[in-house]
């Protein structure tokens, strides 16, 4: 049971106890609510009367009351357990997106809007950035088109794109697809994920089925020694939603074209206007100077691991006549070889000192003594109590969630600060990457009085087994900090409205807080903080672990991670980091190529598939099937998983790069010297964090690092001289 003065949050955590029947009807009603609001206002506002307090306000108040249950309404479809709450949690959306729609081109609204800024109102600097914010959200949304054919050709392309998006993101949610291999396919590939595959029978009885969720999937890429199995499920997970192709090449085709109904020359000059590159060019040449700083560094790493292949062939006594190749299918293989002989790094070792559930509670320390916070979990009677009048169980949509109250310390003024939820292991029908969704925003109510907001971490680790706990790869655990450090940039950002609340930034600064946190995650004294031998968790796992290394004799590890290992993982840091970059380099350029065409006609004759993997050999600089016989640059349909273009980051991929920049700044400028420095942890809590988008993002970054923001140590910590 948590300590009293934790027991009794101010605000109640949202419940989870929606229909199918009960969402469609919820939804209906918020937006029976919303245009309300909006008809009242017209209906009894002039333009001579109109005014912030009558006309936006309002308006920015409903916003409030309406993410508190749209953005749950929407999570449904990530998380649900149940096909027919996906599908209704998936018409709600597209109902509350076709309203939205309606709402962002309403002239008799906007007229009213755009006389209140003419008639400059003296504001606080976050009412007034909301009030240009929306002014120009309506202009974005073809108001300044012409009443007729082509206004109305743009809102039907807007309700068009809205259909794609919740269609493309439904398909990838919902994939369930996979590939039977015997075990002789899957040599190589640890036990513990081998002995949670399903079981065939009849015609498939011998063999195990592999899906291409990630605890399946990387572990095959990174292990099994037979590099056609490794190549088969490289090319089937390129294909895995192909229904998502036309989706994809449709969504292209009508952004282009909205784009050019709003006067601009293509979606990419819409898109990166309101970000902090402001033009296409900034973004094309900062990715185009990447590409050849890096490819020099891209091209040796790939000379050393293709003689890494060419030994281990060698010693294997095969030879299939593709010596002289190194494929995409043979990247995670060999990478992992390279670190194990050339630096003693052997993953698995490592996951052993990172057990799940123990790291998770060696993060939120962290972030407890960095920023101030403590984080109780709510669990047992507490839940009970929380679920007023309810089950424990109505305030998580599933029993694997776990649930933290998040509160300030004692310096900070021992106040709540909100919810956060995990959800850590795949399952049918969730979301298959790792994302932070915010489920409740943070504001200021129309009494004065602060809601306080909830966030969820949702992730796909592998499930614990009766023998080991959830261990996570290294790679795992920098995922965990990434994701939890937007969920904290959610949690305590201080926001009077909504629209700006956490990460709600440009899209080429929101990764930049969570970037930076990874840092934490190569500090020596923080890992081994971090780790905890999952020996030392149970006397079964003790057994467990002493039988898998076959001395029932021998004695358990150190419960902390020996230095040498941490010393080995920070020496791994930058190997082959040119050729991790020229991946997210590829996805960068290709996100611009489809988005800045020269003309419409060129974006419709454009071969997507063709171009998305043509682009990745170019850059990349790895082989992909079109180098064997009888496959062509056709052979994948990789764009069709990709997610991120669809949802939100079109003209704005690059800003995982971009926003690497400032966060390397920031880290070097302030936190190298000293990472856990509560005094500097504190700042950057208030000077940036809380803030979310309530101030222009330029302006948050110079505000903590007291000067304009350098790509100095950005190039450094590559490796490229400027």
């Amino acid at each position: 049971m948590a300590p009293a003065q934790y027991r009794k949050p101010p605000q109640l955590p949202p419940k989870f106890t929606a229909t199918p029947a009960s969402l469609i009807e919820q939804t209906k009603k918020l937006i029976d609510r919303s245009r309300s609001v909006q008809d009242v206002i017209v209906k009894d506002i002039s333009a001579a009367a109109a005014n912030f307090e009558n006309v936006v306000l309002p308006v920015a108040r409903d916003d409030n009351k309406m993410a508190i249950e749209s953005h749950i309404i929407g999570f449904y479809q990530a998380v649900s357990t149940d096909q027919k709450l996906r599908d209704a949690s998936t018409e709600a959306e597209q109902l509350l997106d076709d309203f939205g729609i309606e709402s962002s081109m309403r002239q008799d609204v906007f007229d009213l809007v755009d006389a209140v800024l003419k008639k400059k109102e003296s504001l606080d600097p976050e009412s007034q950035r909301l009030l240009e914010k929306d002014h120009k959200s309506y202009i974005r949304n073809g108001l300044n088109v012409p009443a007729g054919p082509q206004r109305d050709r743009f809102k039907e392309i807007k309700k068009r794109l809205s259909e794609l998006s919740i269609a493309f993101q439904k398909n990838l949610n919902e994939e369930s697809g996979g590939l039977w291999f015997t075990i002789d396919d899957l040599e190589g590939v640890p036990d513990d994920v081998i002995t949670t595959l399903k079981k065939g029978d009849g015609e498939h009885e011998g063999k195990v089925w592999l899906t291409f969720k990630y605890p399946d999937l990387f572990p095959t890429l990174k292990y099994a020694n037979k590099a056609e199995t490794r190549k088969e499920l490289f090319i089937q997970n390129e294909n895995k939603c192909n229904q998502n192709v036309p989706l994809f090449r449709e969504t292209v085709l009508l952004r282009d074209e909205a784009a050019r109904i709003l006067g601009y020359k293509n979606h990419a000059e819409f898109r990166i206007e309101d970000k902090m590159a402001k033009l296409p060019k900034t973004v094309d040449d900062f990715l185009g100077d990447l590409r050849t700083s890096l490819a020099p560094g891209g091209k040796k790493e790939v000379a050393n691991l293709l003689k890494i292949k060419q030994q281990d062939l060698k010693e294997r006594d095969i030879n299939d006549g593709m010596n002289d190749k190194y494929f995409m299918w043979d990247h995670r293989y060999y990478d992992r070889i390279m670190l194990e002989k050339d630096f003693s790094l052997d993953q698995q070792v490592i996951a052993e000192y990172f057990p799940l559930q123990t790291t998770i509670q060696g993060m939120l320390k962290i972030f407890e003594e960095l920023f101030g916070l403590v984080f109780i979990e709510i669990i047992g009677e507490d839940r009970e109590a929380l679920a007023e009048g309810g089950k424990g169980s109505d305030i998580v949509w599933h029993e694997d969630v776990q649930l933290f109250s998040v509160w300030d310390d004692e310096g900070e003024g021992a106040g709540f600060v909100g919810y956060l939820y995990l959800d850590l292991f795949p399952r049918d029908g969730k979301y298959g990457h790792a994302a932070n969704f915010n489920l409740q925003p943070g504001y200021i109510d129309e009494n004065g009085k602060r809601r306080y907001p909830a966030t969820a971490l949702v992730c796909n680790f592998s499930k614990p087994t009766p023998k080991k706990p959830s261990l996570l790869k290294h790679e795992e655990v920098v995922t965990l900090f990434h994701e939890l450090g937007h969920g904290i940039h959610d949690l305590v950002s201080r926001t009077t409205y909504s629209r700006f609340h956490g990460t709600n930034t440009v899209r080429d600064f929101v990764e930049a807080p969570s970037q930076m946190l990874e840092n934490w995650c190569w500090t020596p004294s923080q890992l081994r903080a971090l780790s905890h031998h999952y020996s030392h968790l149970s006397s079964d796992y003790e057994a467990a672990y002493k039988e898998s290394t076959g001395k029932a004799d021998a004695g358990k590890p150190a419960e902390k991670i020996p230095n040498s290992l941490i010393t080995n993982l920070i020496n791994t840091k930058h190997i082959n980091d040119a050729l991790f970059n020229l991946r997210q380099l590829h996805f960068g350029m290709f996100d611009m190529m489809v988005h800045e065409p020269a003309s419409h006609e060129e974006i419709e004759k454009l071969d997507i598939s063709l171009t998305y993997n043509k682009l990745r050999k170019e850059i990349s600089q790895l082989d992909g099937p079109e180098a064997l016989e009888g496959y062509d640059f056709t052979w994948g349909n990789g764009q069709a998983t990709f997610g991120h273009l669809i949802g939100g980051y079109d003209a704005g991929y690059y800003g995982y790069l971009s926003s690497q920049v400032y966060s390397t700044d920031m880290f070097f400028t302030v936190f190298k010297a000293d990472p856990m420095n509560g005094k500097e942890g504190r700042r950057y809590r208030h000077t940036v964090l809380e803030k979310g988008g309530s101030k222009e993002e330029m302006q948050i970054l110079e505000d903590f690092l007291g000067r304009k923001p350098s790509t100095e140590s950005f190039y450094k910590e590559l490796g490229i001289t400027k």
